[in-house]
């Protein structure tokens, strides 16, 4: 890695049900996700503008789905963006399960 590369790194946040990416130690933008039995419902994504099209929307979601599927949780892709990195993405296929009316009840529960 040269050393003018920027230090990129995702975690999760417990305290507020997101995953975090981080540029440099400066946050650039999360997941939110509800857990639901044994469902991680992600249903935002945020990039802060001056970190756009650097890839890391696809960075963050992709830790973070493979957190979620080594916790032994089932995905459920209720934000768009997310869906769309499923779409692309198959690694993970045999863990998604389908956006349904009780899990969109959920999240609006959830995000007011």
């Amino acid at each position: 890695m040269a050393e003018d590369s920027p230090e990129v790194a995702v975690s999760r946040a417990t305290d507020r049900d997101r995953y975090e990416i981080t540029v440099d130690g400066r946050k650039a933008g999360h997941v939110s996700y509800l857990d639901r039995g044994g469902q991680r419902v992600f249903y935002h994504t945020e990039i802060d503008e001056e970190f756009g099209g650097r890839g890391l929307g696809s960075s963050l979601i992709g830790r973070a789905l493979a957190d979620t599927g080594a916790a032994g949780l089932r995905i459920v892709p209720v934000c768009p963006f997310v869906a769309r990195y499923l779409e692309r993405h198959h690694e993970v296929d045999d863990l998604v399960d389908a956006v349904t009316p009780d899990v969109m009840a959920a999240v609006r529960e959830r995000s007011g």
